[in-house]
């Protein structure tokens, strides 16, 4: 069975994940350890863990879920993967830093295209990719069907979604993307987000106003086929 740790990190409060399986080998999702006391925070727990990182996955390309990529590829010697789509904020990371206060030193080198794999293995089960276009193009979700749980990203928060108004967003499609590939994964999943407390799938269905206002009709998320 997967062990779902969470860590929280940098002025934006992102939340990271490690995903551990028996035996110790994890993967690092979303890896946001900014100051030099979180990077020991983050090896500090792996360690007090046993744990063995063997990647680093990302939702998204966004900088203050990538901080923390670079010191688990120095530290651990892992790779890092991402959705090619999402190349260009990573590559320019160090200048949306500047805007929100961030110092950004080596951006991290993409070696593995979620577009190109349908899961990432982690012991005896995987973890299955759902590209869930809308807060980024290239934004992508990790669904582990054993817990039932859905690392959904900047994708859908707890009665809220992403901001679709940065560089590469789209309304149309984050709504596309919860109403069509997240919603039919069931009512009992349990959604944990890059932001804020963990919710589930039912919960959001009744109290989520941006979805509910499509399922009641109000609003039209569809767009055109890409």
């Amino acid at each position: 069975m997967i062990t779902i740790h969470t860590l929280t990190f940098n002025p934006f409060q992102e939340n990271t994940y490690i995903l551990s399986a028996p035996g110790g080998e994890c993967v690092v999702i979303d890896a946001g350890n900014y100051s030099a006391a979180e990077d020991r925070q983050i090896s500090a727990f792996i360690e007090e863990k046993g744990l063995k990182p063997v990647i680093a996955i990302n939702t998204h390309g966004h900088v203050d879920h990538i901080l923390g990529v670079q010191y688990l590829k120095d530290t651990y010697g892992i790779p890092f993967a991402l959705r090619r789509e999402d190349d260009f904020l990573v590559e320019t990371a160090p200048q949306h830093g500047q805007i929100y206060g961030f110092q950004v030193g080596e951006v991290p080198k993409v070696e593995q295209d979620l577009s190109a794999v349908e899961s990432i293995p982690l012991g005896d089960t995987g973890l299955q990719i759902i590209h869930t276009p809308g807060h980024t193009p290239g934004h992508v979700c990790f669904f582990e069907p054993h817990t039932r749980s859905l690392f959904c990203g900047d994708t859908v928060f707890r009665e809220s979604i992403g901001r679709t108004d940065l560089p590469g967003g789209d309304y149309s499609w984050i709504m596309r993307s919860i109403l069509d590939k997240i919603i039919p994964l069931g009512d009992d999943v349990t959604l944990y987000p890059g932001h804020g407390p963990k919710t589930t799938i039912g919960h959001e269905v009744l109290y989520n106003p941006f979805i509910v206002e499509v399922l009641n009709g109000d609003v039209n998320y569809q767009a055109p086929e890409k």
